[in-house]
């Protein structure tokens, strides 16, 4: 920014960042801690797989009835305030879990408790990197808020079988609900509404009343467009995530070998989505990047589909992992952009939520369409295939951000 200008870029803005980074990440290792030990859980817990899976599917469902509300808190009262619920929620949530983590019947209601504390965390970034950061900066800020929904599975497919191992279920359980309350801690005590001066000018920063903003904003087109572009990439983002193991496992691979692509396809999605949005910032463009990953991700998608070698088929997760987790934090800024003096946190919470409902019919769906008597998935595997070309479609159908004009 320049030296003349009235407006000023704190450096404590990446603290308040990282606060929220830590968070938002344990949000995501709670939710999906039990997917890579569905089998130990079950015999533990003497359920059924279904039930486990419950653990994190009710994630899906309270946030998809809880969106609403957190989004109007997060817009109303501030991201620090509604963050803080959220935080709080978190931790306690994964301590009791924890603590009682023999006794199925609590580690549910606890994951119940922390579901309900996801929407005012996770839904929350946009508003924070309104808040604090320049326009120039504001696509690669949320970039790096978004990472926390990708590093907490990552960290969690990889950590959770050696703990679990190592001190049991129920004191892997402990460790993350002790971990989840010092990253509610730290964001109590680091994070700041905002700064002491404004960062931009107000007609880069002032919003309207949620609702009066909700309204507005799904009367535009190119919103309602990115929704469908967001139904069906993290729609196929959660399914994908959920079926790894089934996908591959009909092509004679391990389940070892599904975790080991499920933790590429993460960290190569890690490293789209700390990279394009810098470029994006850099050229002052969205829709071009948009369209790039939403293209780049087809031949990955293929390739998980019909890779014969392993390594191929790690090739085909990371070229995946990378076009498809890079387009989440260019889409949540774009969409943000669009519908200005709309709220951040509403825009958010409205692409998450479109992802959400879409995870849950795209994981059912899979499993209904795949082969009985293989229990191949390539037909609805080609399905999503198709369903990113329309997305592409749509893409090109885009207006640019007017970030491109400013």
């Amino acid at each position: 920014m320049p030296e003349s200008s009235p407006f000023k870029a704190y450096g404590y803005r990446w603290i308040v960042l990282l606060a929220f980074v830590f968070i938002a990440a344990m949000t995501q290792v709670l939710w999906i801690t039990f997917a890579p030990i569905t089998s130990l859980a079950v015999a533990q817990y003497h359920v059924s797989d279904l039930m486990v899976g419950l653990l994190s599917m009710s994630f899906m469902i309270v946030y998809i009835l809880l969106v609403i509300p957190a989004a109007w808190a997060i817009d109303t009262w501030g991201f620090r305030t509604a963050v803080s619920i959220g935080a709080l929620l978190t931790g306690v949530f994964g301590l009791t879990r924890g603590l009682f983590g023999n006794n199925f019947g609590i580690v549910f209601a606890s994951q119940i408790g922390i579901a309900v504390g996801q929407p005012f965390v996770i839904g929350a970034i946009t508003k924070l990197v309104a808040c604090w950061f320049p326009r120039q900066e504001r696509g690669t800020a949320t970039g790096l808020g978004t990472l926390a929904l990708y590093l907490g599975p990552l960290l969690a497919m990889l950590l959770t079988p050696g703990l679990a191992a190592a001190h049991q279920l129920k004191g892997m359980l402990i460790i993350y609900g002790v971990a989840a309350m010092a990253a509610a801690v730290v964001f109590l005590i680091f994070a700041r509404e905002k700064p002491p001066t404004p960062v931009c000018p107000p007609d880069q920063a002032v919003r309207t009343l949620m609702f009066d903003g909700l309204k507005t904003m799904l009367r535009q087109r190119d919103f309602i467009l990115l929704l469908v572009i967001f139904f069906i990439g993290l729609g196929m983002f959660n399914a994908l995530s959920t079926w790894i193991e089934d996908i591959i496992r009909p092509r004679g691979f391990l389940p070892g070998q599904a975790g080991t692509l499920g933790g590429l396809m993460l960290i190569a999605g890690i490293v789209g989505a700390a990279s394009l949005p810098i470029f994006s910032d850099k050229l002052r463009r969205r829709k071009p990047f948009v369209i790039l990953a939403l293209a780049g991700l087809v031949p990955g998608l293929v390739g998980l589909t019909f890779a014969p070698s392993y390594w191929l088929l790690l090739v085909s997760g990371a070229i995946f992992g990378f076009f498809l987790l890079s387009a989440g934090p260019i889409g949540f800024q774009y969409g943000a952009e669009m519908t200005l003096p709309a709220p951040e946190g509403t825009s958010n919470s409205m692409l998450l939520v479109a992802g959400q409902v879409s995870g849950i019919i795209f994981i059912f769906g899979m499993d209904a369409l795949k082969s009985r008597t293989s229990g191949s998935m390539t037909l609805p595997l080609l399905i999503l295939v198709g369903l990113t070309i329309l997305s592409i479609a749509l893409a090109t159908l885009l207006k640019e951000s007017p970030i491109s004009r400013s």
